[in-house]
C-alpha cells in the first residue's frame, strides 16, 4: 500500500522501528537532511514502501516544491528541489527527488559547468534534459554568477554561500578575489562528514594561486545548526592564515554558517 499522507505514513507503520520510520517520515515530507543511519538514497521506508527521498507526487499538495515556491518563494527550496523542478519526472526505479541528488553531487564534485558528455553518464538523465540543465547552468552564470562580485562585509558572504547549508555534510568553500576584493571564483574544497570536515591548506590553496588572487575567504556549513566554533575549526583557520601570510594572500575571513545565521571569525576579531 503507498501512503500519501503524512497521516496516512503513520497510520500504515508496521515494522519494528516505529519511533525511525516517524522520524524518516517527517524529514522526507520537510525536505530535511536524512537522519544519521537511515536509508540509502533510492531505498524504500518500511513503513509502507514510500521512496525515500519522496518524490513529489507522495507528498501532500502543500509540500510540493512547486507548490512551496509558489507560496514561500525560491528561496524556500534546496538545491535538490529546485534541480527536481527542473528535471521534472525521474525514471523507472529512480525518482526525481534521487535523480536530482545525483546530478546536484555531479555539478557540486565540478569545477565548472559539466559537458554534456559527463551529465549523460548519470542514469535517467538523457540528451533532452541534459542541455536544459547545461543551458541553466550557463544562463544563471552569465546574469548572476558571483565572479566580480565586490565583498564589503561578512554578511554579503553569507547572502552567496548560504544555500550550501541545505547539505546534511559539511562542506568547506573557499572564495578566490582579486585586490579589490571582488570574486573571482567560489568552490567546494572538500566535503566532510556530519559534523566534521577535513581541510589542508595545500587543498584551499592549490586553486586559490591558480586564479592568481590577491585575498581569500574559507567557509563551512554546521549542519547541526549552531555557529559556535570548534576548537578544530579554530586550529584550521589558524593553518590557514598562517600560510595565507607566507604566500603573501590575504586572509580576510572564515565564516561559520547555517540557512539562517553564520559566524565571522573576523567580524568577533579573532583573525
Amino acid at each position: 500500500m503507498h501512503c500519501t499522507t503524512y497521516k496516512e505514513s503513520v497510520k500504515h507503520i508496521r515494522s519494528g522501528n516505529l519511533l525511525e520510520d516517524l522520524e524518516d517520515i517527517k524529514r522526507m515530507y520537510s525536505g530535511l537532511p536524512r537522519r544519521e543511519g537511515a536509508r540509502e538514497e533510492g531505498g524504500e521506508l518500511r513503513s509502507c514502501n514510500i521512496p525515500y527521498p519522496a518524490a513529489p507526487s507522495y507528498m501532500p499538495e502543500a509540500l510540493r516544491p512547486r507548490e512551496r515556491l509558489c507560496r514561500e518563494g525560491q528561496e524556500a527550496l534546496s538545491d535538490r528541489e529546485l534541480l527536481a523542478m527542473l528535471l521534472n519526472t525521474g525514471v523507472k526505479g529512480k525518482n526525481v527527488m534521487v535523480l536530482a541528488g545525483e546530478l546536484l553531487e555531479k555539478i557540486d564534485n565540478e569545477k565548472r559547468i559539466p559537458t554534456l558528455e559527463d551529465l549523460c553518464k548519470l542514469t535517467g538523465l538523457g540528451r533532452s534534459k541534459a542541455c536544459s540543465i547545461i543551458a541553466m547552468l550557463e544562463f544563471g552564470r552569465r546574469r548572476w554568477g558571483t565572479r566580480g562580485v565586490r565583498i564589503r562585509y561578512p554578511a554579503e558572504i553569507f547572502q552567496l554561500i548560504r544555500h550550501y547549508a541545505d547539505y546534511p555534510q559539511e562542506r568547506f568553500i573557499s572564495l578566490s578575489m582579486n585586490g579589490a576584493h571582488e570574486i573571482i571564483a567560489t568552490r567546494i574544497v572538500t566535503v566532510g562528514l556530519v559534523n566534521k570536515t577535513i581541510v589542508h591548506p595545500r587543498e584551499v590553496f592549490a586553486d586559490i594561486i591558480g586564479d592568481r588572487a590577491s585575498a581569500l575567504c574559507v567557509a563551512h556549513n554546521h549542519p547541526s545548526g549552531a555557529v559556535k566554533p570548534s576548537h578544530e575549526d579554530d586550529e584550521v583557520t589558524e593553518r590557514l592564515k598562517d600560510a595565507s601570510e607566507i604566500l603573501g594572500i590575504h586572509f580576510l575571513d572564515h565564516i561559520i554558517f547555517t540557512c539562517t545565521d553564520f559566524f565571522s571569525y573576523s567580524h568577533e576579531k579573532r583573525l
